[in-house]
């Protein structure tokens, strides 16, 4: 998500001809683009999108239950939140 906004800050900057960035060749104000793109790719052929998404699902699902337990007094202590 960085190398995107990174990309899109450079372009704009690019356009307004704000110096230094006025000055730089087209390939270096897009390769942050182009590093989200080959990102992309790679957390989806690896399966790391799919990892982080079930392991968020996995955490949520703990949180519902602990709030169970807590509603009904039968949390265990020691998993209480500080």
């Amino acid at each position: 998500m960085w190398l995107v906004i990174v990309g899109v800050l450079l372009i704009l900057l690019k356009f307004a001809d704000v110096s230094p960035v006025a000055g730089w060749s087209w390939l270096w104000v897009l390769s942050p683009l182009v590093g989200a793109a080959i990102w992309w790719v790679w957390a989806d052929s690896s399966g790391y999108t799919q990892r982080k998404a079930m392991q968020r699902m996995d955490e949520k699902k703990e949180e519902r239950r602990q709030r169970a337990l807590e509603a009904i007094g039968q949390a265990d202590p020691r998993k209480r939140k500080k």
